[in-house]
């Protein structure tokens, strides 16, 4: 897998603490990457504004830059030092995830980090719908923040499809474990794989009676163990750390998540309708909705982003 070389950090407007950035200095400490922290900024009422000449508003736009400009040169004053600099830009855009996920492509971004929001009454992550279009459409890996720190000896969850046999979902589940094994090599993290099997049908049970439920779940969880300790003795992560349950990947993923008390699952975005559609899939979306910790979204190789065409 690609180091992180270039991490592009996307800021949030709206507060002077940013959990990304943080995030984001601690990876770059780590293997000596470059930072960009990233802001968009809109205002409609500028675009509005029609007894001005374009000129005019031009120049009211540069203006509210130049102030952001400042505000963000002064935001991240506190983390650069001799080993890191950390670069501004400032840009100008109705849509932020279109101006994030066109600046990475251009720049070669290795990483996209951004914040999530935390609902403290519900205790759990809030994604706003840029959060959203970032994990379906960027092809550059995205690293959700929420606000805590990664211990040394933590554990990250890598969320593997063993259903498929197919080699673009079996190289999706190699990639997703070697960004993995990456970070937990920097941070004396333990890997740890998770995955979730179906329990037996209903209907089977109901139309067939001489079927019996327990001799088919029992083959189907050993199928799932064997193909998840396969993966595991591969990357020679321990099988001790192999986690297969039954139930639903959207359920027992955050739940081994929780379980465990890991600080990043890492599992990986597929289109709908093949490697190139837009839209993330079906189990992820749920997955990702559940979890209480950083996440890690991955696409496949050669996943081609729709703000390209």
């Amino acid at each position: 897998m690609k180091e992180y070389k270039k991490i592009l950090v996307v800021i949030n407007p709206t507060t002077d603490h940013q959990p990304a950035l943080a995030r984001a200095v601690e990876l770059a400490s780590k293997s000596n990457a470059t930072i960009t922290a990233f802001l968009s900024i809109f205002d409609f009422s500028y675009e509005m504004t029609s007894i001005l000449s374009s000129q005019e508003r031009e120049a009211m736009r540069q203006g509210v830059i130049d102030q952001r400009v400042a505000w963000l040169e002064s935001a991240i004053s506190g983390y650069n030092s001799k080993k890191l600099t950390i670069n501004t830009e400032v840009v100008w855009h109705n849509r932020p995830f279109e101006s994030v996920i066109n600046y990475a492509m251009k720049g070669d971004y290795n990483l996209i980090v951004k914040s999530t929001h935390q609902h403290d009454k519900l205790k759990a992550v809030i994604f706003t719908p840029t959060d959203w279009h970032l994990m379906r459409k960027s092809p550059v890996p995205v690293l959700m923040v929420k606000e805590h720190d990664w211990p040394v000896a933590g554990k990250i969850v890598c969320a593997v499809n063993v259903v498929s046999e197919d080699e673009d979902h079996q190289n999706l589940n190699g990639k997703i474990i070697n960004h993995a094994l990456d970070l937990a090599k920097k941070f004396s993290a333990s890997v740890h794989l998770v995955n979730g099997y179906p329990g037996t049908p209903v209907n089977l049970a109901i139309e067939l009676p001489d079927f019996d439920a327990n001799i088919y779940n029992n083959t189907v969880r050993m199928q799932h163990e064997q193909r998840v300790q396969y993966l595991a003795q591969a990357y020679n992560i321990p099988l001790e750390n192999c986690h297969v349950e039954e139930g639903l990947p959207e359920d027992v993923i955050p739940e081994l998540a929780t379980k465990l008390d890991a600080e990043l699952v890492v599992l990986g975005t597929v289109g709908r309708t093949g490697f190139s559609a837009a839209l993330i899939g079906n189990t992820a979306e749920h997955v990702i909705d559940s979890i209480n910790c950083d996440l890690l979204a991955i696409k496949p190789d050669g996943y081609k982003s729709p703000l390209e065409d």
